[in-house]
């Protein structure tokens, strides 16, 4: 029996991330987003902990965030470009923020449970693409404690792992030059 699935392995040698300034509306619908939620789930989870949640950020909620983001920023002294580009983080139609919430475990450690949900970020940008849509997986501000605790409705423990921007592509952005493999691959 045979399992190599080869458009899967197309898809993720030429997948690519859309810069968030490219995408546009309509944001996938809510029963779509959903499918795309339970797809980023199936990833790897020892002790099937389910160590992390998803706060999805509506179009209402981004505009009346941006404001406040930038706000966030000039007040910890950032510069006016530092302040507009705070102000545009928030232009995706959509974004899920991705949020640790670590399990107490004697099995699992903290830091393995914080790498799931970094899967969780990888399976939702990729399932997004793969649905046929743009996305990125950014951080930024937006994601540091002080203002996701204030404004995303993080709990203690709790930490934004990725920002997932959602929308229809526009132009396909350029390639980026990947690694060299052989230089970062040692056999033991």
């Amino acid at each position: 029996m045979q399992y190599t699935d080869p458009e899967a392995l197309s898809f993720l040698r030429t997948r690519r991330s859309h810069p968030p300034k490219l995408l546009g509306e309509p944001a996938p619908s809510r029963a779509e987003l959903m499918g795309l939620l339970e797809l980023a789930a199936r990833v790897p989870d020892h002790g099937k902990l389910e160590p992390w949640r998803f706060a999805v950020l509506q179009r209402e909620t981004l505009d009346r965030l941006a404001p406040i983001l930038a706000e966030h920023v000039a007040a910890r002294g950032g510069d006016a470009a530092a302040v507009e580009k705070a102000r545009s983080a928030f232009g995706s139609p959509v974004i899920v923020a991705v949020i640790s919430a670590p399990v107490d475990s004697p099995k699992v450690p903290e830091w393995e449970q914080f790498l799931s949900a970094g899967a969780v970020c990888l399976g939702l940008l990729n399932a997004a693409l793969a649905a046929g849509y743009g996305a990125a997986w950014l951080t930024g501000p937006a994601a540091e404690p002080d203002f996701a605790r204030g404004h995303l409705g993080l709990n203690s423990g709790e930490r934004v792992v990725g920002l997932i921007h959602i929308g229809q592509r526009g132009a396909t952005p350029p390639d980026r030059p990947r690694p060299d493999i052989a230089a970062k691959t040692v056999f033991l």
